[in-house]
């Protein structure tokens, strides 16, 4: 299935009925009064959030989503039959856009998040709600007001407590395989991870956290380079950093360059993702010319005041020290209490948003 992340689409409630006029015409009732009754409200457009999705991509599609419109109102004090809500499921973590202003409508990251982004129209009252002493055969009625028409843009950040960051071919996906159950592609040639992956990471025996695989970045991805911000957003959401640098004798890469280069597309997209609790890491510690310059990088990373650790997606060497170091910010912040802010409540019918 293809990752979609973002997406536009036009949203429309329903219509609310107009109001009925109408009077009694029944034998031996002679100056039967009104008897129009009201029109049914338009129905609402309600994006509900459903963990069983991770993509945007039916909503991609739908080029109009639309609820239907509310009853007239007919005679005998008959009631127009309100119209039904249009219930669109959306992926846990999507951001509800207004596509003109650009204003964050809603933040949809509760798993019970259940939200109104286009009112029904109200229905019109019929004219059996205009009877005065004065005039009591009223032949008006109030037509429906029509349901709200939006232009939404709509934004999927993944759900993860822990962002892993590093350039192509730094062992980002065989160690998501390797803590996790999640199975991204792995390959000896970059970019073969196209799409953020989500893995469950089992510390201990209850505790847990989901680590966010993040496509492989590269300089410049702060202003559109390579994947670039399509996926630097996801890693928004997190509350701690894994960064796998690696040895790589075929490109001449300096690790201690890669993670400096990591930190500054950090700092360049969003200043507040380089404050966020991090873990640094030396991959794919079971090849020789990487052990061969550890110890020289740890005294390196050392004199800026950070800690390196040396791990093997392969072997499982240092794997369970990097994942307890994760969990201790990851659970810090559970302990401090806090979570991840609710979005907006459904609100009432008739209410603006």
């Amino acid at each position: 299935m293809r990752f979609v992340d973002s997406c536009k689409v036009k949203v429309v409630a329903g219509h609310g009925g107009n109001g009925a006029i109408s009077f009694r015409r029944e034998k031996y009732v002679p100056f039967g009064g009104p008897n129009g009754g009201d029109g049914g409200k338009g129905g609402d457009v309600i994006f509900q959030v459903d963990e069983g999705l991770g993509t945007l991509l039916d909503i991609q599609y739908a080029a109009t989503l639309r609820a239907e419109n509310g009853e007239h109102g007919q005679g005998s004090d008959c009631y127009g039959k309100g119209g039904k809500d249009l219930v669109v499921r959306v992926p846990q973590g999507t951001q509800v856009f207004d596509a003109s202003s650009n204003e964050l409508l809603f933040d949809l990251t509760d798993t019970e998040a259940r939200v109104i982004v286009a009112h029904g129209g109200k229905g019109g009252r019929g004219n059996m709600h205009f009877a005065t002493p004065y005039d009591r055969a009223p032949r008006r009625a109030e037509p429906g007001e029509p349901g709200e028409i939006r232009e939404l843009r709509l934004e999927l950040k993944v759900m993860a407590d822990v962002g892993l960051l590093g350039f192509p071919n730094a062992g980002k996906s065989t160690f998501v395989a390797a803590v996790s159950r999640a199975r991204p592609k792995v390959a000896d040639y970059p970019f073969t991870t196209l799409i953020p992956h989500l893995g469950v990471v089992r510390v201990g025996q209850e505790a847990s956290f989901v680590i966010a695989d993040i496509p492989g970045l590269i300089p410049g991805a702060s202003k559109g380079a390579g994947l670039g911000i399509q996926f630097l957003k996801h890693v928004e959401r997190t509350r701690a950093l894994l960064h796998l640098i690696t040895v790589d004798p075929g490109e001449g890469r300096d690790p201690w360059a890669d993670y400096q280069a990591l930190r500054h597309e950090l700092q360049s997209f969003d200043p507040e993702l380089a404050k966020r609790p991090e873990v640094i890491a030396l991959s794919k510690a079971d090849l020789p010319e990487v052990r061969e310059v550890f110890d020289e990088l740890q005294a390196r990373f050392a004199t800026e005041g950070k800690s390196l650790w040396l791990v093997s997606a392969v072997t499982g060497e240092g794997i369970d020290g990097v994942l307890q170091a994760l969990w201790s910010h990851v659970g810090r912040e559970e302990r401090k209490g806090r979570v991840r802010r609710k979005p907006r409540t459904e609100e009432k019918a008739g209410e603006s948003p």
